[in-house]
Formats: C-alpha cells, sequence, structure tokens
C-alpha cells in the first residue's frame, strides 16, 4: 500500500468516524431523546436541523421588542422571553426545547430548582458557555468546577465576609456622594422645581465606581477601559446570541473576531497594570484589604515565594477582576436602576421608606449598623428583586444520568431555571403574583411566598452568589441616600420596555423628574 496509500486510509477512517459522530449530534441523539422526553411526558417544539429553536427564539423576540408595556405592568415574561411564555402555554410548566444540538429541560418548581443548584456532588455543574461570553466573565470563581472552585472561593471569600462589606460602607457612600453632588448641580442649573434626568447611566457608573474601590482599590476613571471593554464585549455578545455556534469559529480572523481579540488583548493589559501597580506598592501590611489585595496575598502565602506564587497566578487573579468587574457592575447597576423604577412609580411607598430612613439615620451618612434598620427598604429591595431581577434565568448541565422529580434527566441535559417565571408563579405566590407589593416580605424572604425558595436572585446552595450581601448593603445604602436628599417621579418619555441584555435592563433607560429635598 506504501506510506501514501496509508495516509489515505487513515484519511478515510477519520473522515467517517467525524460524519458518524456528526450524524449522531445532529440527527440521531435528536430524535432519540425527543422520543425519550414524550414517553415520559414531557413535550416541546420540534426539532429543526443544527439550530434546534433557535430561529424561532430570534423571530420571538424580534416581534416582543417591537412592543412597550403600559407601564404598571409588571408581567415582563411575554416582552422578555417570549419563547418561554409560549412554550410554558402550550406544553406545560415543565417542557423541553433545542437550543442548537442541545436539549435543554425547563423546570418552574422551585423545589427542583433547589435540588438541582443545591447540589454538592456535583451532579450539575456550570453549563459552558460561548466564547463570547467567557471573554466578558472570566474563568473565576462563577465559572470554576470541582476542586478549582474549592481553591477559588477559599481564595475569594474572605473579602465578602459580612465585616469587610461593613468597613466598605464608608467607600461605598463616599462614591454615592459625589453622584448626588453631582446630582444636586445639575438641578440647581435648571430653573423650576424639578429636573429630567436620565439615571440608569449615573447609576451604572455609580456601581463601577463603588466595585472599583471597593474591589480593586481604584477608581471609575483607572477601570473605565475595563468597563467599556466588557460593556463592548457585552454588546457582541447578545447580537450573536441567536445564531448557531461551531465550534473553533472563534479562532478564524473574521472582522468580527479581530475586533473581539483587540478588546481582549485591551482588557488584559489594562489589568495587568492594575496588579502590577500593587505589586510594586506592597507593603509589610500585605497587598491591601480589598478583594484584589486578599487574593494577591492568599496566593503569595500558599507557596512563601510572592513572585513565583503571583506569576502561576496571575491568569487566574485576572479572571477573578474580569468576574467582579462585570457581576458588581452589570447587576448591581440595573438592581438599582429598576429600585429606582418602582420607587418613582409608586410614590407613596417613596414617602414610606424616606420616613424610614429620616427616622433610622437623619441625615448623616448610614452606616452598617443603621442600614439594618431600614426595614421597609430591604422589603422594597426583595420586592424589587423579585419582580426585575437581573438576572432573569440560570443553567445548569446535568454531569451524568440524573433522576430529578419524576423524570430521568440524561447525562449532558442542560437545565433552564427560568427565575422570572418562578418569581411571578401565582402557584407559590398568589394570585397577586404579578403586582407590586413589598409587604408579602413582612416576614422575611423565606416566609414571603407558599415555599421558601420561590425567591431565588442570588441562586441558592454552595454556588450561591458570594457577592449577595455586598449588592444588599450596597443597594440600602444607595437608595437611603438618594432619599435622603431627592424625591423624583418618572418621567413622561420613560418607556416600560424591560429587555434581556445578559441581565435584565430598561431598554430606553430611565429618565425620572429630579427634586431636591429641604430636610
Amino acid at each position: 500500500m506504501g506510506y501514501y496509500g496509508g495516509f489515505l486510509l487513515l484519511l478515510g477512517v477519520w473522515l467517517i468516524f467525524k460524519l458518524w459522530e456528526m450524524f449522531v449530534v445532529v440527527i440521531w441523539r435528536p430524535y432519540a431523546l425527543t422520543k425519550w422526553f414524550e414517553k415520559q411526558g414531557l413535550r416541546g417544539p420540534s426539532y429543526k436541523l443544527m439550530s434546534g429553536s433557535l430561529d424561532e427564539i430570534k423571530r420571538m423576540k424580534e416581534l416582543a421588542k417591537e412592543t412597550v408595556m403600559e407601564v404598571h405592568s409588571h408581567d415582563i415574561t411575554p416582552r422578555v422571553w417570549p419563547h418561554y411564555h409560549k412554550w410554558s402555554s402550550e406544553y406545560g410548566k415543565m417542557f423541553f426545547y433545542w437550543f442548537e444540538t442541545q436539549p435543554r429541560v425547563c423546570i418552574t418548581e422551585p423545589e427542583l430548582a433547589k435540588e438541582v443548584l443545591s447540589n454538592k456532588f456535583g451532579f450539575y455543574n456550570k453549563q459552558k458557555l460561548r466564547p463570547s461570553i467567557m471573554a466578558i466573565v472570566g474563568r473565576g470563581l462563577t465559572r470554576a468546577e470541582g476542586v478549582d472552585w474549592v481553591r477559588h472561593r477559599r481564595i475569594v471569600n474572605p473579602a465578602f465576609n459580612i465585616d469587610n462589606i461593613k468597613v466598605m460602607t464608608k467607600r461605598m457612600a463616599e462614591c454615592s456622594i459625589s453622584m448626588l453632588d453631582a446630582w444636586q448641580q445639575e438641578v440647581t442649573k435648571v430653573p423650576g422645581d424639578h429636573t429630567e434626568m436620565e439615571v440608569s447611566k449615573a447609576l451604572h457608573e455609580l456601581a463601577a465606581d463603588i466595585i472599583s474601590h471597593t474591589a480593586f482599590g481604584s477608581s471609575f476613571i483607572e477601570g473605565k477601559e475595563i468597563f467599556e471593554v466588557q460593556k463592548e464585549l457585552q454588546r457582541l455578545a447578545v447580537a450573536s446570541s441567536a445564531d448557531i455556534y461551531i465550534p473553533g469559529s472563534q479562532y478564524l480572523p473574521t472582522r468580527r473576531n479581530i475586533h473581539v481579540w483587540k478588546l481582549k488583548r485591551k482588557m488584559r493589559n489594562r489589568l495587568v497594570q492594575i496588579i502590577k501597580k500593587r505589586i510594586n506598592s506592597n507593603s509589610r501590611s500585605g497587598y491591601g484589604n480589598d478583594l484584589l489585595g486578599l487574593m494577591m496575598s492568599v496566593s503569595a502565602n500558599e507557596s512563601g515565594q510572592k513572585e513565583t506564587s503571583l506569576k502561576l497566578n496571575m491568569e487566574e487573579i485576572m479572571d477573578e477582576c474580569k468576574t467582579f468587574y462585570f457581576a458588581g457592575y452589570e447587576t448591581t447597576s440595573n438592581f438599582l436602576t429598576w429600585t429606582m423604577f418602582l420607587l418613582g412609580l409608586y410614590q407613596n411607598w417613596q414617602n414610606k421608606l424616606r420616613n424610614e430612613v429620616l427616622q433610622e439615620c437623619h441625615i448623616g451618612v448610614p452606616d452598617a449598623d443603621k442600614l439594618s434598620k431600614l426595614k421597609l427598604v430591604n422589603m422594597f429591595l426583595l420586592e424589587a428583586l423579585r419582580l426585575y431581577s437581573p438576572v432573569i434565568g440560570l443553567f445548569r448541565k446535568a454531569s451524568k444520568d440524573m433522576k430529578l422529580g419524576n423524570l430521568m434527566i440524561p447525562k449532558d441535559t442542560s437545565i433552564s431555571i427560568p427565575l422570572i417565571m418562578i418569581h411571578r408563579n401565582k402557584e407559590y405566590w398568589g394570585e397577586d403574583a404579578n403586582e407590586f407589593n413589598p409587604l408579602r416580605f413582612t416576614d422575611g424572604a423565606a416566609r414571603a411566598a407558599s415555599h421558601p425558595n420561590a425567591l431565588i436572585p442570588f441562586s441558592v446552595g454552595p454556588r450561591a452568589c458570594i457577592g449577595q450581601n455586598f449588592a444588599m448593603i450596597e443597594a440600602k445604602l444607595v437608595v437611603a441616600m438618594i432619599l435622603q436628599r431627592f424625591s423624583f417621579s418618572l418621567s413622561p418619555k420613560y418607556k416600560h420596555a424591560p429587555l434581556d441584555k445578559l441581565s435584565l435592563q430598561p431598554e430606553y433607560g430611565l429618565p425620572i423628574l429630579l427634586r431636591p429635598l429641604n430636610v
């Protein structure tokens, strides 16, 4: 046969193997799993070759974007996730669909969601993200699995204990004062009793400033380049989210990929500068007591050799920086934005919260102890998270064949947990599930619904958001300080159009009518 003939034979065998593998993934497995689920009483939209339900999802989202909701309506699922709204009404509260060639089972029962999210044995892992999204969030704590996750958690955890967060409130307040002073200046420039302002951008910048100061010891100006890069990467990721992903395509020198490579390089260079600056400024007391300083100190102490250890951990530290820059900026800023929307919409509640703030904190800067006394503010924030959680869905992947409730889940099946629907499920929240009512949280989050896990904006179990206490204290502080100095209402220009762009945000921003208070 000779060398050339042997090579052709091997090539032919390889091609046959790849064709068979493609046939199994693209045709046979979707057919077999569809029959498997149907035998168990689970139904869903039909599978389309290669794309699954992507085209249908894209079409429904485009149609939904053309609508603007009534401002008092909080039933946002038909606009934000119209495919889930449609399929749940057609196929039941549990259904399955195909995201490309990957089967996804949607569950809306809190007990099943808790079972998936609270699993400690690695049976339901984080779902693999597309490279376009991984470029934004990095491979830090939120993406690590197994022993890597344990190590990351141990390194990051000290920064988010309650005592450290209490210390951080002073920095949060300083950032908030800067924003509120700027608002005050804007108000005095315009004659009349109020000024129209677009506050979502200001709240995004505030969240960025807070996460920069408290986690990385820098200001928004220093971290601005990183935030701008992440926003551009986010825009590109959202734009391609409904397109078929071909593995390996991220390495092709297309115009879009070249743009992404430049952005990633730009972000990496900026993070390297921040980390090296901290290394050079290291003192006997360590690298600092913020997130970055604590991560670097633990990394250095593991081997006792700071230089070597930091070089070995540089990529991991940068990934954690990406994760917390994005999480601390994107989700918290949208949480604050939706809270401001609800405060502007419900003037009676705005007055109730202001009275509580002035009673407990007067006009001084609230500290952590005073913030803990703001019961109405806490109830209001929980209701804001229920109706407008920045994270509207969680996804996990079965690492082996699993039994979930009465359903057998095959290995590599994705589990979709739509928080946007669980938080509005009338079976657990009552007939007023789509209505705004903070009083439902009078006895706490666990007793607000008929199931203690019907509210899970920060997830639940060992992989629950490590920054949830940070986010809640930040939100309480910012809301309290705004209410001390201003009253406000929604501008007539506001359009109620919630949109999913990796996190829930108002498509057209949040214009409000701002009035200074004399208290």
